[in-house]
């Protein structure tokens, strides 16, 4: 295994998927983006990691936003999520089966002492966190034609593709919640599993594991290829078109050589409803 190869093509499809459309969640660069200073709404998707509650907290104190929105039942990241959650922050308080919206909700209060303005508990996949906000906003009377979606990293591009196929009326501003490079490191002692070499720089706030997010980011190219296996119009038309760059391509190709283990299929247990 060439592990430099390796960290360049994850960190390949990682810039590819963490889609940021502003440098910065900030009302000026909103302006200089769209000509606008404020969404109506930011959802915080519970796909995340725990670092996405700091960019919830940072983008609420700089008010890009007119409501504020966390959105997550539970899915297959869940349970990873509650236990990482609970050794990072073992004073948050949360039911020991609760569903991601609260846990980041505990974490918005007791970290930065802040209330998001709706959760949305739900939904279990990237499709219904889409049409269950949707459902929710227009339940509590909040109109929505500009949105700030932020999810974690290498479901962010997903995640917007999504909204325009499935929330055409609305302008989705992308915002990953973090952005981070893998680098090589030195594997540690009495392991055995390569990747456990890398690391992150910089490295965000409940980050997963290398294998982890090495499965996270292969899971994303069959989904988003347009084709009659993947989610676009030629397959499950779940989302809109996407286009893969050919680097792409040829990086997951060399990624599924090395590790076919972790090209992550659905789960049908959180199909949409």
């Amino acid at each position: 295994m060439d592990l430099q190869q390796v960290t360049g093509d994850m960190n390949t499809l990682a810039a590819f998927l963490a889609r940021r459309a502003v440098p910065e969640l900030t009302q000026d660069a909103l302006e200089a983006r769209y000509g606008w200073r404020q969404a109506d709404i930011m959802a915080l998707f519970g796909g995340s990691i725990l670092a996405g509650g700091d960019v919830l907290a940072a983008a609420m104190r700089a008010g890009v936003a007119h409501r504020y929105v966390i959105v997550g039942g539970a899915g297959h990241t869940t349970q990873t999520f509650r236990e990482r959650v609970r050794g990072l922050c073992p004073d948050l308080d949360f039911d020991e089966g609760a569903c991601e919206a609260d846990v980041f909700a505990a974490y918005l209060r007791t970290r930065h002492g802040l209330e998001a303005d709706l959760l949305e508990r739900r939904s279990t996949n990237c499709g219904n966190n889409i049409t269950y906000l949707r459902d929710l906003l227009a339940d509590a009377g909040v109109p929505c034609r500009k949105a700030i979606l932020s999810q974690d990293a290498t479901m962010q591009l997903r995640m917007e593709a999504i909204a325009r196929h499935d929330w055409p009326r609305v302008e989705p501003v992308s915002f990953a919640t973090y952005a981070t490079c893998v680098v090589m490191g030195e594997v540690p002692a009495g392991g055995d599993d390569p990747l456990d070499a890398l690391t992150f720089s910089p490295a965000p706030l409940g980050m997963w594991a290398p294998r982890r997010y090495l499965t996270l980011l292969m899971g994303e190219i069959p989904r988003l290829t347009d084709d009659v296996d993947g989610y676009g119009p030629r397959g499950k038309d779940f989302l809109v078109h996407v286009d893969i760059p050919g680097d792409v391509t040829a990086a997951f190709g060399r990624l599924r050589e090395t590790f076919p283990e972790c090209v992550r299929a659905a789960n049908p247990r959180f199909a949409a409803k």
